[in-house]
């Protein structure tokens, strides 16, 4: 059989650059999980996994000149944005190494014995221990932060995992530069280079979803393609974890107090929020329900004179670019919509910004609208729609027929987030429903790496109720379990009654 060959390619010509690789064989694909599992013991201490992910972090740090070099040329998002990338990448791995050091992710819980209680209660000692060999699905338009660096590697690593990573064929250079880094970082301090591996091509990410070795399973991308190996990874003799972020339109809901105190300010927010990185973030606002009226022609005065000063932009692939074509022409072509500033075409290789609008109104007609359900699903690239709505409940109507999503967004007045619970209030359980982050009167764009971020949501934002953002994403390569009337020398180390770690634990409730 001839190998296909893996080339990276310019986005802003549509010429190959260099071949990288070649797409793995079902054969290598085992090979590549076969040697994960193997090292997956020498990750088992935790002072050296800790000092693994630093060490990660200061060679990606050390080579961020090729790496955001490599990363521009197979992207086009630009040195600025992919320097500002990097950092998060770095920045997350020794997050997650601050975690290891830490230690409460273990969540070790002691239940003291209790005879006395109905029914008696014996000794219970519970802690979390790692799940095996991660795959790890890159995203296109994250070629570090969600990719072989990314925060799926750091945390399933962090947890005692090792990842074998599916390479994004928009950036596979910058996969095998990313990888060949946290490979000599990991021989660096004493762990086989192993832990990391990186398999090419589509066949190849299907033969690691099924593969016996993969015990979980993380993925950033489209819906579609998210649902397939979702499907596959239940469908094995032995289903396992499948952690999917998958799509998101992100409503925004601009009140009219909020529209007639600061409309501008709205609008040309709106703008910047909608065009960041070409309209390719996961948290783009695709859908604003924005009052009738002239407050509510002020925020789209303000968005059509910023989106108007907005230069053509190039997405990451051309079949990225022909399809938010296809898809703003669709949604285009349909009765009572209009395009105030014309996004699609914006010469051989780019595209322009622009917005829709449409009476809310159309989302709520019955049978005879269902054509308008086309503009509450997520259309990639530079493009929103505004959603002219007659009153809060229209507003409200709306809100309900959505999905699940990443993020949901009220623009509020001053009198409206000071004020007594009210209608506000009543947004914000609403939106609560249908969100995994509730943003308020700012936008969703820029997901900051933190303890308390939630990156996740109802389907079809996500799979499962895990975050990909955050120090809680750690939780989803783990499992717990609890150890009954077992002698204190047979316990882990993690258990033991003299504590000889040092960790953080909950004993008989305190």
């Amino acid at each position: 059989m001839t190998a296909t060959p893996v080339w990276s390619v310019d986005p802003r010509t549509g010429k190959q650059r260099e071949q990288v690789a070649v797409e793995a064989t079902p054969g290598e694909v085992d090979e590549a999980v076969r040697a994960a599992h193997t090292a997956r013991g020498a990750l088992a201490d935790a002072a050296v996994r800790a000092a693994f992910l630093r060490a990660a972090a200061a060679l990606l740090d050390g080579g961020a000149h090729r790496v955001v070099a490599a990363a521009d040329a197979e992207t086009a998002l630009g040195p600025g944005r992919l320097t500002g990338e990097l950092a998060r990448t770095t920045g997350q791995l020794r997050a997650f190494a601050d975690a290891v050091d830490e230690g409460s992710y273990l969540d070790i819980r002691i239940d003291r014995a209790d005879p006395s209680l109905t029914p008696p209660r014996p000794e219970l000692r519970r802690y979390k221990v790692p799940l095996g060999v991660v795959a790890v699905y890159s995203a296109s338009n994250f070629p570090l932060a969600f990719s072989v660096p990314g925060g799926d590697t750091a945390s399933a690593l962090a947890a005692g995992c090792p990842v074998v990573v599916k390479a994004h064929p928009d950036h596979p250079a910058t996969s095998e530069l990313c990888a060949s880094l946290l490979r000599e970082a990991a021989v660096s301090v004493g762990l086989p280079a192993d832990v990391v591996r990186v398999v090419h091509g589509f066949d190849a990410g299907l033969e690691l979803i099924r593969h016996p070795l993969v015990s979980a399973a993380g993925f950033t991308g489209s819906v579609r393609g998210g649902r397939a190996l979702f499907d596959a990874a239940a469908a094995r003799p032995v289903p396992i974890p499948f952690h999917g972020e998958l799509g998101s339109l992100n409503p925004v809901v601009v009140t009219a107090a909020a529209a007639a105190e600061r409309a501008e300010e709205i609008g040309t927010g709106l703008a910047a929020s909608v065009t960041l990185g070409v309209g390719q973030f996961c948290v783009k606002p695709g859908l604003v329900l924005l009052p009738e009226g002239p407050d509510g022609d002020r925020v789209a005065q303000a968005l059509t004179k910023a989106l108007g000063e907005t230069g053509p932009g190039v997405l990451l692939d051309h079949r990225m670019r022909e399809n938010f074509i296809a898809g703003v022409r669709e949604r285009s072509a349909l009765p009572g919509v209009a395009a105030p500033v014309a996004p699609g075409d914006g010469g051989e290789h780019t595209v322009r910004a622009g917005y829709l609008t449409v009476p809310a109104a159309r989302f709520l007609g019955g049978a005879q609208d269902e054509a308008y359900e086309v503009l509450l699903e997520e259309c990639f690239g530079p493009v929103t729609v505004l959603a002219r709505y007659a009153d809060q409940d229209e507003a409200a109507a709306v809100l309900a027929r959505l999905p699940g999503n990443l993020s949901a967004t009220l623009q509020l007045s001053a009198a409206e987030t000071g004020g007594a619970p009210g209608p506000a209030a009543e947004l914000i359980g609403q939106v609560t429903a249908l969100a995994g982050r509730i943003v308020v009167n700012g936008w969703p764009t820029g997901v900051a790496v933190s303890p308390a971020q939630h990156h996740g949501g109802p389907y079809p934002a996500a799979t499962s109720h895990s975050t990909s953002v955050g120090g809680t994403a750690i939780e989803r390569w783990l499992r717990p379990v609890a150890y009954q009337s077992v002698p204190d020398a047979l316990l882990p180390a993690e258990l033991r009654e003299s504590n000889p770690l040092g960790l953080p634990r909950r004993v008989t409730g305190a």
